[in-house]
């Protein structure tokens, strides 16, 4: 495996795999270590943990709101990368909370942007975890977000947003196309202020940034968008204006226990301090 890797991946460099296969940082699918004299096995998925040198400190704390034999609920702030990605790897929610808790076995059951607040729920039990995929997989799960954006009362509210998203040409962008429909999305607005307004978002798929893809499309882009309508350049962080998006609740019926679940998150967005 060491021969393989060096071979393969030759801008990190044998002493660099062989430091991090002794460390223990390289592992199978099954998460099993795997050793420097392994022998190489064809199509093999392996996983490994990157160092990132002076990788940008994130300063907010997500908080832990449930946790049981099958399932940890965590309320995640803005900006905290959900599982290692660029140039974050101990700065994200994965990380912390596998340290945190002492959980090596976590698995997020499924992902929000970087950008966005709210809720997270992962498998905390490898024989529970696929039937809480399943949730997602299947619908079965009930999506809640808020977000401010743009008010514009001409619009003919409650909408229901239904497209095509797809990568678009320009890099981190997704895009509404023609062809057959992918993105469900309900919005109704909560509350407004002036020319903003707090809206309920209820995505019914799960397509990449499709809340923010809806919202730009109809000409309401989400406050502190870094992405839509314009993209910021690279290491533009304000942390005194996220996103204006969250994911305010969950609710499903618990595959483990038959009992209905529901989170919400403690985190409210302000629409009077805009």
């Amino acid at each position: 495996m060491l021969d393989f890797l060096d071979a393969r991946f030759t801008a990190v460099g044998r002493a660099v795999w062989q430091q991090r296969m002794e460390a223990g940082l390289v592992l199978s699918a099954a998460d099993q270590r795997i050793n420097v004299d392994q022998p190489f096995t064809p199509a093999q998925r392996i996983y490994y943990f990157r160092a990132i040198e002076a990788e940008p400190k994130i300063p907010f704390e997500a908080e832990v709101l449930w946790h049981d034999e099958h399932l940890l609920v965590v309320d995640k702030p803005h900006f905290l990368p959900v599982i290692p990605s660029g140039k974050y790897v101990h700065e994200t929610l994965l990380v912390r909370l596998k340290k945190q808790l002492q959980l090596e076995d976590l698995v997020p059951i499924h992902r929000i942007d970087r950008d966005t607040a709210g809720l997270v729920l992962f498998s905390t039990n490898k024989t529970s975890r696929n039937a809480y995929h399943a949730l997602f997989r299947q619908r079965e799960i009930h999506k809640t977000y808020h977000a401010i954006a743009p008010w514009n009362a001409l619009l003919d509210w409650p909408i229901t947003r239904h497209s095509r998203i797809a990568p678009s040409s320009l890099f981190m962008k997704q895009a509404e196309v023609a062809g057959p429909a992918n993105a469900l999305t309900h919005i109704r607005p909560l509350q407004v202020n002036g020319n903003l307004a707090l809206y309920e978002l209820k995505p019914v798929t799960g397509q990449r940034h499709q809340l923010r893809v809806h919202m730009e499309a109809l000409g309401l882009p989400i406050a502190g968008d870094g992405i839509y309508p314009v993209l910021s350049p690279e290491g533009e962080i304000d942390y005194q204006s996220p996103l204006q998006l969250l994911a305010k609740a969950l609710s499903f019926d618990d595959p483990a226990t038959g009992l209905t679940r529901e989170f919400k998150s403690r985190q409210q967005l302000d629409l009077f301090a805009k």
